[in-house]
């Protein structure tokens, strides 16, 4: 599973947090379950890679994980509850050829997940045509776990 991060807040109210800083939110966030490996990886859209044995987790379950060890971090840097961003983790089986020859690039069976903060989940969502993208996607081809800020 691959992730990547987009960043839909304002930093001025939301510190942006570097590829090396969400690498480590996930790296040590997720450090107790010895059935996942967290890596940093050098790739232009990419930025964390977990490995995980399906035989002890879905990637929905997985997603839920990093949805909540994300959240934990923005609680941590205590944020006023008008601040905290909306956080939607968004899977997808990948289905076509990859789009580069490089070592991180999603391959097709592989799991990539957008980790989104935003402001309004609901308005990200419509921009980006999520209901009619999946629509047409087998349900266990896809996945959206999302938490609000507050």
């Amino acid at each position: 599973m691959l992730l990547a991060h987009n960043f839909d807040v304002s930093s001025d109210v939301v510190p942006v947090l570097s590829r090396e800083e969400f690498a480590e939110v996930f790296q040590s966030g997720l450090s107790a379950y010895e059935h996942l490996q967290c890596r940093l990886v050098n790739h232009p859209h990419w930025t964390v890679e977990i490995l995980f044995s399906v035989q002890e987790f879905s990637a929905q379950q997985v997603g839920e994980l990093c949805l909540h060890t994300l959240a934990d971090k923005r609680r941590t840097q205590q944020l006023s509850k008008d601040t905290i961003p909306e956080i939607l983790v968004l899977g997808g089986i990948k289905t076509t050829p990859p789009t580069s020859d490089s070592p991180y690039a999603l391959q097709p069976g592989d799991w990539g997940v957008d980790v989104v903060e935003t402001r309004s989940g609901e308005a990200f969502l419509q921009a980006i045509a999520w209901d009619s993208t999946v629509a047409q996607k087998p349900a266990d081809s896809v996945f959206k776990v999302e938490v609000r800020g507050d």
